[in-house]
């Protein structure tokens, strides 16, 4: 199997089975939809506006690149965002929107992050509280328009010289870049970062479609929910994004029903606890009924 880098499924789809709707949230109480197109255009334009900032791979080693941290709920801008960086060979580093701001202001600072995405006004807060505490971190960008913060479309520059930087810059990324730290809980003492290369996760990528099994399936679309921060969850969408699926992003975990009613998606992944919950809900419902 010859292994890719996981932005490199942008390409394949273009190339393959360009969609319609590649990515899809929710905004305004309607489905926001990009198409492949859209996506390869504000994914480039947004490495040109990292470029910008003086970020890259450097070397290509965990100690010589660049690093950009994200704290968000699921959304298309954070697909995009992390194929952005990627592409010019900088590392992510997703952190779950639920983190403390003690643990916060230690990955941040271990990891030594210049810059980070924020989904919306509280997680913008939660990051501004702490920032004076991460020396390494210079500004923070937020996917939602919020007063006084700087929004991620900023960074999205049509450059002419910095786009072919881009291209020129993600042809040499190699396989065993590291794509990003995955920070453990913390449970067990101070959250610790383990490094996955493009190839780590590509391989399991193709193992999952194998397993699935997810043939390509450019007519189909499935619902995203677990958070992306997950491993497993960002595995599956690089699973869907090279199998030509639509992924659409539900609002939160409470209104899954009513967007799995929406889309009628092909397909999501879950996990137990979830659909514990589930079960136990249409016990409770059924318990408060007459016979």
């Amino acid at each position: 199997m010859e292994s890719k880098r996981l932005f490199d499924c942008i390409e394949h789809q273009l190339t393959k089975f360009p969609q319609e709707v590649m990515l899809a949230g929710k905004e305004n109480g309607g489905w926001k939809t990009y198409s492949t197109a859209e996506v390869a255009s504000k994914v480039n334009a947004l490495s040109a506006g990292l470029l910008s900032l003086g970020l890259s791979g450097n070397d290509f080693t965990p100690e010589g690149s660049d690093k950009i941290a994200i704290i968000s709920n699921n959304r298309p801008e954070w697909l995009m965002a992390d194929m952005a960086t990627q592409q010019i060979g900088v590392i992510w580093v997703p952190v779950y929107p639920t983190t403390n701001p003690l643990e916060l202001t230690f990955i941040l600072n271990d990891a030594s992050v210049q810059y980070m995405f924020a989904s919306n006004q509280d997680l913008y807060n939660k990051v501004m509280s702490i920032k004076d505490k991460v020396p390494c971190l210079k500004e923070v960008y937020t996917f939602d328009h919020i007063a006084g913060a700087k929004h991620w479309t900023e960074l999205c520059l049509q450059d002419t010289d910095l786009l072919e930087q881009v291209d020129v810059i993600k042809k040499t990324i190699p396989v065993e870049q590291v794509a990003t730290f995955i920070y453990t809980s913390g449970t067990t003492g101070t959250p610790k970062g383990v490094m996955l290369t493009h190839h780590n996760i590509y391989f399991n990528l193709q193992a999952g479609k194998k397993s699935f099994p997810f043939p390509d399936a450019p007519d189909q679309k499935v619902l995203s929910f677990l958070p992306l921060n997950h491993i497993f969850e960002k595995v599956a969408s690089y699973i869907y994004l090279y199998s030509g699926m639509s992924i659409y992003y539900a609002e939160s975990m409470e209104t899954i029903g009513e967007n799995l009613k929406e889309i009628a998606p092909d397909g999501f992944s879950t996990v137990p606890r979830l659909l514990e919950k589930v079960f136990e809900k249409i016990m409770m419902k059924g318990e408060e009924l007459t016979p």
